[in-house]
């Protein structure tokens, strides 16, 4: 008697996508917390001596053994996580603002693009405390599907990235004095919010250079890269 092999349902296919993208969700959030460490001591905003090495993507990849600089980055990745396995996010953003001037100097903006999600093409930004309600959403159009990419290819991507902000301290300008930074988070109006995080403006830098770098992408996001800085005077 021949044996019957199972179709795949709609709802398995649903299944699997819903995996997917969880697993796609968790590595950029991933990449996200070391992009802000890494910045953070790329850039000089805290001293050398508050940070420890890590293997990751192939690299040693500098994090803050700073409590309260922990607790921050975490907090924001936690509920970071949370909007991404529902799609939520359009963009992340690192802004270092001076202490002493209360300008801001440095903004690095992380485009988050949704593969296959139609309803994502044009996004509104709702509140959040290291969030952003701006009507302005520089969203490229809605991302179209990409071949299937590999956990490796994925890392080597990741990996040619971090080179990347490594070397843009040739280009950016020294941040002159004690500067401090903040993330702002731009997700979907109807996202929930949890009462402690609040409205923020833009943060832009005035007079700003704008300077594109590589992209990434998984089989379900892709996360463009632009850091705006403010010219030395």
């Amino acid at each position: 008697m021949p044996s019957a092999t199972p179709s795949t349902t709609s709802s398995d296919k649903s299944k699997l996508h819903k995996l997917a993208l969880k697993g796609s969700s968790k590595t950029v959030v991933e990449f996200f917390d070391f992009a802000c460490n890494t910045i953070l001591f790329q850039r000089g905003v805290y001293p050398p001596e508050d940070f420890t090495t890590v293997k990751k993507y192939g690299l040693n990849m500098m994090t803050s053994c700073d409590d309260q600089v922990k607790a921050y980055i975490k907090k924001i990745m936690s509920q970071l996580s949370k909007w991404m396995q529902k799609s939520k996010i359009s963009k992340l953003v690192i802004v270092i603002t001076s202490k002493e001037t209360g300008e801001h100097v440095e903004r690095w903006q992380f485009d988050v693009n949704i593969f296959q999600d139609p309803s994502k093409a044009k996004r509104t930004t709702s509140s959040g405390d290291k969030e952003n309600t701006s009507p302005e959403n520089q969203q490229s159009q809605s991302a179209s599907v990409t071949s299937d990419k590999t956990d490796e290819d994925v890392q080597k991507d990741i990996q040619a990235l971090f080179r990347q902000i490594t070397a843009s301290v040739t280009f950016l300008p020294m941040l002159d004095g004690n500067c401090t930074f903040n993330v702002l988070v731009y997700a979907d109006a109807d996202s929930e919010v949890p009462l402690e995080w609040g409205d923020s403006d833009a943060k832009e830098v005035k007079n700003a250079e704008k300077v594109m770098l590589r992209s990434f992408s998984t089989n379900n996001h892709r996360i463009d890269t632009v850091v705006s800085y403010r010219l030395a005077e």
